[in-house]
């Protein structure tokens, strides 16, 4: 009995999941194999071997793997425990943290990048998705850039509470 547990369990790992175009999932998506997103996911993505988001596909929260290839467009951290590769046609607007990481020319990114060892040493993916989310909390960040942006906006006099 127990033997046809682990096959099961080693079974899924193979398995690859897809959200295809014109696809749009709400909500978190946890595979312990791989999923290839075409279409859309408004969540948190975890993969225990590998994300691929497609040329068209679209991710607007975190992705959390082993490796991953990302060639739509991500906004969100991603963790890649292995190895991330960023396509020519990607846009990754978020923290980014791997162990190793390719960029091809083209490719957008506009956030931290964290690579090394030290980028995912000692988290497993939950840990690392719940840490990524925490520095996305809604309001600290964004207020912050709204008031920048306020006084930007402002004449000189007015930033010195002169009429």
């Amino acid at each position: 009995m127990a033997k046809d547990t682990n096959e099961t369990e080693a079974g899924r790992e193979g398995v690859i999941s897809i959200i295809g175009p014109g696809m749009r999932v709400v909500g978190d998506c946890d595979t312990e194999g791989t999923l290839r997103i075409e279409g859309s996911v408004d969540g948190t993505v975890r993969a225990g071997k590998a994300v691929v988001v497609g040329k068209d596909g679209v991710v607007d929260g975190d992705v959390a793997t082993q490796d991953a290839v990302i060639g739509g467009h991500v906004t969100g951290s991603i963790v890649a425990e292995s190895r991330l590769e960023l396509q020519a046609t990607c846009v990754i607007e978020g923290e980014i943290r791997a162990r190793r990481i390719k960029l091809e020319e083209g490719g957008v990114v506009n956030g931290n990048v964290t690579t090394g060892e030290a980028a995912t040493t000692g988290s497993s993916i939950a840990e690392v998705t719940s840490t990524a989310t925490d520095l996305r909390s809604p309001g600290g960040e964004q207020e912050e850039e709204e008031e920048e942006e306020e006084e930007e906006r402002r004449p000189p006099d007015a930033a010195l509470g002169r009429s």
